[in-house]
């Protein structure tokens, strides 16, 4: 059976692929593995571009059910849950994680083993919001993780074992009032000094305009007004999927559709519960680059990558996102002791972006920037670890409780060690 991911860019045929229905059901696969002398992988939703959720040998999903437990302030949740699944059950409880991403097709142990992050200023990815996890490690023992391992694993790469549940700190259950406008660029690159509890904003290449979100948090009941189903679907998803398929076959149409669709962006508010704000459906398959750099590095970073975009992006139609956040204490994190600012590139898929996103990329390692694990870069162990203090304890311990490489794979060990070019 073929394994692809959802930008149809990675695929292989695992040996084998295991649904488990519980930490037993996955301690079973990886000792029946360990029998054959094959590899494991966690599956999670496919929602890397890079081959990190590639699965070599045999690919084993962890346990997406029956359902999560709330104590207090935390919640426990099965590691193969997606987050919009858990996002649904929070709410029903009267709880919500404080930030997230913009889509919420991952799986719960998936966002983490990639550090899948938000936006806000003073607000952190999910990570820093894991409390415990169980795990099955090579050896088929199901334990709860504590010391080196839970401190290191938080972000584990999925190189530590399969994660089969999530302890996760959450908050009271709260409303955002969104609001999307059309502004000049310079404006929306004042994004560090904006008061909003959560803004990003996004930017077609080749114009002067972007797309600024504002969301702040907020007692009142709503919705003040709905975005335009115009907004949300047709020029979001079924619109935008037009003027990709136009942008292909005639390329040079690109900078004036992108200023096109920049002009045609309708300002809108609106007040909803929080995970229905923070994330929105990506129909339109792209392939994706995002760094995180420090914050102050901002103004930089996105000069140069504009001027990459300037020389190799000509026929890109799709935006640029820049978002922010806080500080962490993560060790794989992109934020780990440092407030960051992130950007992201993405061409539509199947297109050419290796000429794009190896300008940028260049840029953003002149500013100490750290790749986002689940999108597509080339750093490499040498290379990583000068940004990230923290990498070759991590694969120490990687080592000490996986010594005969269960858990490996090409990806992985170019990520920790090797120098081989990734894609």
């Amino acid at each position: 059976m073929t394994w692809r991911n959802w930008a149809g860019n990675q695929r292989t045929s695992p040996v084998r692929t295991v649904l488990a229905g519980s930490a037993a059901e996955v301690a079973e696969a990886v000792a029946s593995a360990a029998a054959e002398g094959l590899r494991v992988a966690a599956l999670g939703s496919g929602h890397s571009f890079n081959g990190i959720g590639v699965p070599e040998g045999v690919a084993v999903r962890p346990p997406s059910g029956p359902g999560i437990v709330v104590d207090g302030d935390c919640v426990t949740v099965p590691a193969g849950m997606t987050l919009r699944r858990l996002n649904a059950l929070l709410a029903e409880h009267g709880r919500a994680l404080p930030n997230l991403g913009d889509i919420d097709a991952q799986t719960v142990s998936g966002a983490l083993a990639t550090g899948t992050h938000g936006t806000g200023a003073t607000y952190r990815g999910i990570a820093a919001q894991v409390r415990g996890f169980e795990i099955v490690l090579a050896d088929g023992a199901v334990v709860q993780a504590d010391g080196d391992l839970l401190r290191l694993g938080r972000i584990g790469l999925g190189a530590l074992g399969v994660v089969t549940a999530v302890t996760l700190e959450t908050v009271p259950a709260f409303r955002l009032h969104a609001h999307e406008s059309v502004v000049p660029l310079g404006a929306a690159l004042e994004l560090a000094a904006l008061p909003d509890d959560h803004a990003e904003f996004y930017w077609f290449p080749h114009t002067e305009v972007a797309v600024l979100k504002r969301n702040n948090r907020t007692e009142a009941t709503g919705p003040v007004r709905r975005l335009p189903w115009v907004a949300d679907e047709l020029l979001g998803n079924v619109g935008f999927a037009a003027v990709c398929a136009l942008a292909d076959r005639v390329p040079a149409l690109v900078p004036r559709l992108n200023r096109l669709l920049a002009a045609q962006m309708p300002a809108g508010e609106y007040v909803d519960r929080s995970d229905r704000v923070f994330c929105s459906p990506r129909r339109v398959r792209f392939l994706e680059m995002e760094y995180a750099v420090p914050r102050e590095a901002l103004g930089e970073a996105f000069a140069g990558l504009r001027a990459a975009a300037e020389r190799h992006a000509r026929a890109v139609t799709v935006p640029v996102e820049v978002r922010l956040t806080a500080a962490d204490d993560v060790p794989l994190s992109m934020a780990y002791g440092r407030d960051s600012a992130y950007l992201a590139v993405h061409v539509h898929a199947g297109q050419p972006h290796a000429a794009y996103f190896a300008a940028v990329e260049q840029v953003m390692a002149g500013l100490e920037g750290r790749p986002h694990w689940g999108k597509l870069h080339t750093r490499t162990g040498p290379e990583l670890r000068r940004v990230h203090p923290s990498l070759a304890e991590f694969a120490a311990v990687r080592d000490r409780i996986d010594p005969e490489g269960r858990f490996r794979s090409a990806h992985r060990d170019r990520l920790l060690e090797g120098d081989g070019r990734l894609r």
